[in-house]
C-alpha cells in the first residue's frame, strides 16, 4: 500500500521506506467491509499527489472540506491495539527496542508501557475531554494524535490547551506549563500543531462524535475546541516536518489506518485553511 513521494518532502520519506514494519504490526486493528470499501480509492493511489487529487487547487473552507472527504476513509485501531502500534510508529531510529517520548524526548524501552511512574503511556495530544470522546474507537484511538509519553508528564499536561510560557516540566526538558496551557519542547512544536489540525479536519461532527474545531484561546475545558491557533500556526512554520514525523505518517498509512495527516505532507495548507 506504500505510495511514492513526488512532493518536496521526498528525502524524508525515501529514508522512511528503508525501515521495515513488522508483519505483526496490525494487531488490534479493526476494519469493517465499509471501511475497506471507502478506503480502497486511497489505497490505490500511486503518489501523494494522487491521494490529495480532490483537494488540489482549493483554499479555505473548500480545502478543509475536501481534505476531510479524503482522510475520513480509514481503518480503525482498538484502544488496546494502540499499545503495539505506538511501538512501531514511534520507534527510536537509533534503537529499535525503544520508543521516543513526545514531550520528554527520552528514548525508552518499548516494554515499559503501563501506568506506573516512569512507565510510558498513551498521550492524547488532542485531549479526549475536549469533545468528550474518551477512548472510543475513532478519535480516542486515532494514531495521528496518540503518542508515547512518560506517565507523570502526561498527567502534568492533562487536558491543557497549547500556548507559550510557564515553568519547566520535570522529566520533559524544554517543555513549560502553567495553570491553563502547555508548551512542548521546540523539536516537536510543529508535530503538536499538525496533530491537532489533523483532528480538526478529520472529525467534523460525523461518525457519532463531536465536531472538533480550533480557536484562539485557552481554558476550553470540555468544549470540542483547542487553542491557541495563532500559536500553533507559528509552531507549524518554525518546526517543519522532519524524517521521524514523515516516517510516522507513512507507517500509519501503510500499516494501520490507511489515511494520512495532510499537514505533514503539505504544511503550507495550514495557512490556507486557518
Amino acid at each position: 500500500m506504500r505510495i511514492s513521494r513526488t512532493t518536496p518532502w521526498a528525502a524524508g520519506l525515501a529514508a522512511a521506506a528503508l525501515l521495515l514494519v513488522p508483519a505483526t504490526a496490525t494487531a488490534g486493528q479493526q476494519r469493517t467491509t465499509a471501511d475497506a470499501a471507502s478506503a480502497a480509492p486511497q489505497a490505490a493511489a500511486t503518489s501523494v499527489d494522487d491521494y490529495y487529487a480532490a483537494a488540489q487547487g482549493k483554499t479555505g473552507a473548500a480545502l478543509k472540506t475536501a481534505l476531510h472527504g479524503i482522510i475520513k476513509n480509514q481503518s480503525k485501531v482498538s484502544y488496546d491495539g494502540v499499545w503495539n502500534a505506538l511501538k512501531v510508529t514511534d520507534q527510536d531510529p537509533a534503537n529499535p527496542n525503544n520508543v521516543i517520548l513526545v514531550y520528554s524526548g527520552r528514548s525508552q524501552s518499548k516494554s515499559t508501557n503501563g501506568g506506573d511512574p516512569n512507565d510510558w503511556n498513551r498521550e492524547h495530544v488532542w485531549a479526549k475531554s475536549h469533545g468528550d470522546f474518551g477512548t472510543a474507537t475513532g478519535p480516542g484511538t486515532d494514531l495521528h494524535h496518540l503518542r508515547p509519553e512518560d506517565v507523570t508528564v502526561n498527567s502534568t499536561r492533562g487536558n491543557k490547551d497549547f500556548d507559550l510560557g510557564g515553568s519547566p516540566v520535570a522529566e520533559a526538558p524544554g517543555s513549560l506549563t502553567d495553570a491553563d496551557s502547555f508548551e512542548p519542547r521546540n523539536a516537536v512544536k510543529g508535530d503538536v500543531a499538525r496533530m491537532l489540525l489533523y483532528m480538526a479536519v478529520r472529525y467534523d461532527g460525523g461518525d457519532g462524535f463531536a465536531d472538533l474545531e480550533m480557536n484562539d484561546r485557552v481554558n476550553n475545558g470540555t468544549a470540542p475546541l483547542f487553542g491557541k491557533i495563532s500559536v500553533l500556526k507559528q509552531w507549524n512554520q518554525m518546526d517543519p516536518p522532519d524524517a521521524f514525523e514523515q516516517r510516522r505518517n507513512q507507517v500509519i498509512y501503510d500499516t494501520y489506518q490507511h489515511n494520512r495527516n495532510p499537514f505533514i505532507d503539505h504544511p503550507e495548507w495550514v495557512n490556507s485553511i486557518w
